[in-house]
């Protein structure tokens, strides 16, 4: 028995070093580690930070609906455009894309960020809008994006004059799928950066290279949110929750939307929404860049971005 778990421990640092290096070769400039491509500078900003793209809201901006939408680990305000795009077309509701902090900007950028820096952005954005007026906020979080939501919440982050009205998980990741990611506390320097390849229409979208430093992170933030989970978290008066969750999905394991569902409590003790959803893709709202979109998938997006709608507007 204990040669078998020694033999597992050395076959996946086998795969580990297989697809690690010590430090990237950053010579594609269509790459977003390579730093040409920023999604940071202002004008990207100032087109998707609805605090600066309406600096000086109406009455009638301030008591529409609006959504902050935050994106996952190594991605950028890409994986929201399609909702952004939705709800231009019809007009009910009210999007701020935000970038997430160290995203967006160069490896080098990326890899000295913490979890913590990645939240920021967030909650500054909710800062931004509260001050403002706006008095119906609600908050979407793919991926990486719904632990630092939900680490918010447990945190008492939101003040009692500006609730969230509501909050939308989209495949949120509080158990990897990739069950080898648990290593990296313990490689370390080793591994040095993983790898992913990625459709051509990502590619410039998303880190090519992810540094074992913001892996490390990613793993620190999810495994206390799946402690305070475990411990549970309610949402504060007036706020509401559904999870939307693939039921095959090869980042975060469907098993994290039962954690959350466990987990997380309306503030008078209820239980909150989730719904599991017939799909093999992460964040299975974000179609724009993939390969082979079928019908059925254009479909399930676009089921959840009118629900999403109809529980913002109703």
């Amino acid at each position: 028995m204990k040669k078998n778990k020694i033999y597992i421990i050395l076959s996946f640092l086998a795969v580990f070093l297989a697809a690690c290096n010590p430090s990237p070769s950053l010579d594609d400039k269509t790459m977003l580690d390579y730093g040409q491509i920023s999604y940071a500078l202002p004008d990207s900003l100032n087109k998707h930070l609805l605090s600066a793209y309406l600096p000086n809201p109406t009455p009638s901006q301030l008591n529409t609906p609006v959504i902050i939408c935050a994106h996952g680990y190594t991605a950028t305000t890409f994986e929201w455009d399609e909702l952004r795009a939705y709800a231009n077309t019809k007009g009910t509701f009210l999007v701020s894309q935000v970038l997430l902090g160290g995203h967006g900007r160069s490896y080098q950028e990326f890899k000295k960020s913490s979890w913590e820096d990645w939240q920021s952005s967030i909650t500054e954005e909710y800062q931004q809008l509260s001050k403002k007026g706006y008095k119906k906020i609600y908050l979407a979080g793919s991926s990486t994006g719904a632990p630092l939501i939900v680490n918010m919440i447990k945190n008492n982050f939101f003040k009692p004059d500006s609730l969230p009205k509501g909050v939308f998980l989209v495949d949120p990741i509080i158990v990897s799928s990739n069950k080898t990611l648990t290593l990296v506390g313990l490689l370390g320097p080793i591994l040095g950066y993983l790898t992913v390849d990625m459709a051509a229409g990502e590619k410039g979208h998303w880190y090519v290279y992810r540094p074992q430093e913001t892996l490390k992170e990613l793993m620190a933030l999810i495994d206390l949110t799946r402690i305070d989970l475990e411990k549970g978290i309610y949402l504060p008066v007036g706020t509401t929750m559904k999870v939307y969750k693939s039921e095959k999905d090869e980042t975060a394991d469907p098993v994290s939307a039962f954690m959350i569902y466990k987990g997380m409590r309306t503030s008078s003790g209820g239980n909150i929404e989730v719904e599991m959803e017939s799909s093999n893709l992460h964040v299975f709202t974000r179609l724009e860049g993939r390969d082979n979109i079928t019908a059925e998938q254009r479909a399930l997006q676009q089921k959840a971005f009118a629900d999403m709608e109809s529980r913002m507007t109703k």
